[in-house]
């Protein structure tokens, strides 16, 4: 659960606080493909397609470190 205190009535303060952690754990991201359905088998091939950008990003980042 996310949550947020509000310090000397300053609701705008909070507000931004809020919208922070909950880009950190990914609401905004699950609320949008809540949105509409999504067949299984999109499903599978969009988190495939993730789990390989998260791969190569990996790699580029280990390439890069050992590079230095």
């Amino acid at each position: 659960m996310v949550e947020v205190q509000v310090r000397d009535n300053n609701v705008d303060q909070a507000l931004r606080a809020l919208k922070k952690k909950m880009q950190r754990e990914g609401l905004y991201r699950e609320m949008r493909m809540r949105r509409h359905y999504e067949k299984p088998s999109e499903r599978r091939a969009r988190e495939k397609a993730e789990a390989v950008r998260r791969y190569r990003k990996l790699l580029r980042k280990r390439a890069e470190r050992d590079e230095l």
